[in-house]
C-alpha cells in the first residue's frame, strides 16, 4: 500500500511541475518578444547568449537584394514611425507596408524600398527623384515651403490616386509639423517621370529632379502606387539632426 501512495505522490509532483502561475506566464510572454541568439567568441571559443530585439530579427529576416540593402538604422527609424502612427490611429489597422526613401544616398542608386513586414520581403526597390532645389546627384537641402522646388523630410500617409499633369499620381499627407505638413497644399505627390531612369543618369551623370515630388520610373508608377495607396506609410529620410530630434513619430513612445 505504501508503494501505491508513493507512486501517486510522484505522479502528482510531475504533473504539477508544468503549471505556471499567471505571473510566470506573463513573464514568459514578455521574454517571447526577444530572441536569444547564440554567439561564439572567435578567440575563446565560448558560446554565449545575446538578446536580439524583434526589430533586429525582423530586419535580418528580410531578403534584401545583395548590394541593395536598406540601412538597418534607417529601417529602425521607419519602423518606429510606423508603429507610432499606427498607435495614433493614423494608419490602417491592418497596414503592413513600409515605403522608405533614403535621400542620404546617390540619386543614381535604387534608394526607394517597399517592404511587406508581414511577408518579410521587398516588393519594390527603385530609383526615386528628389526636388530640383534639393540637390544635384545628392540631396542636401529640404523645405516645407511653397514654390521652393525642394523635397520635404519625414513621415507621410499615402492617400488617394488621381490622373493629373504627370499622369497617374498618388496624393501624400505630411505628418511632421513644420517639416512636411504643407505637402498636400504644395501638391507634393508620387508620380512617374521619364527622367527617373538609368538611361537618363548615364547621359547626365544623375537622374532628373522633380519640383519636390518623390518621382519614380514610368514603368513602376502604377505597380508601386497601386500597392501603397490607401493610408500606408511613406518615410523620406535624411540624416538631418534638426528633423531627427524633433519628429514626434521618432520618439520611442508617443
Amino acid at each position: 500500500m505504501k508503494g501505491f501512495y508513493s507512486v501517486l505522490t510522484i505522479v502528482y509532483m510531475v504533473t504539477t511541475s508544468f503549471y505556471l502561475s499567471p505571473e510566470k506566464k506573463e513573464a514568459r510572454n514578455e521574454i517571447s518578444t526577444k530572441k536569444i541568439e547564440r554567439v561564439t567568441d572567435g578567440e575563446s571559443g565560448k558560446t554565449t547568449g545575446k538578446t536580439v530585439s524583434s526589430s533586429e530579427e525582423l530586419y535580418r529576416s528580410i531578403a534584401f537584394e545583395q548590394g541593395h540593402e536598406l540601412s538597418e538604422e534607417v529601417f529602425f527609424k521607419a519602423l518606429t514611425g510606423f508603429e507610432n502612427l499606427k498607435k495614433a490611429g493614423l494608419l490602417n489597422r491592418d497596414s503592413h507596408l513600409l515605403t522608405v526613401c533614403d535621400f542620404s544616398m546617390s540619386s543614381n542608386t535604387k534608394r526607394l524600398w517597399v517592404i511587406d513586414v508581414n511577408e518579410r520581403k521587398v516588393l519594390f526597390n527603385s530609383l526615386v527623384a528628389h526636388g530640383k532645389n534639393t540637390g544635384e546627384e545628392f540631396a542636401t537641402n529640404f523645405s516645407n515651403t511653397d514654390s521652393s522646388l525642394q523635397s520635404s523630410l519625414g513621415f507621410y500617409i499615402t492617400d488617394a490616386t488621381y490622373n493629373g499633369d504627370n499622369g497617374f499620381s498618388l496624393r501624400l499627407l505630411g505628418m511632421d509639423k513644420g517639416f512636411n505638413d504643407a505637402a498636400y497644399r504644395r501638391a507634393i505627390v508620387m508620380h512617374g517621370a521619364d527622367y527617373v531612369s538609368d538611361e537618363f543618369a548615364a547621359m547626365h551623370k544623375r537622374i532628373g529632379r522633380s519640383w519636390g515630388c518623390p518621382a519614380v520610373p514610368r514603368d513602376l508608377t502604377q505597380p508601386i502606387i497601386n500597392t501603397i495607396k490607401g493610408r500606408n506609410l511613406l518615410f523620406i529620410y535624411y540624416p538631418d539632426q534638426n528633423y531627427l530630434s524633433k519628429s514626434e513619430w521618432l520618439k520611442t513612445s508617443v
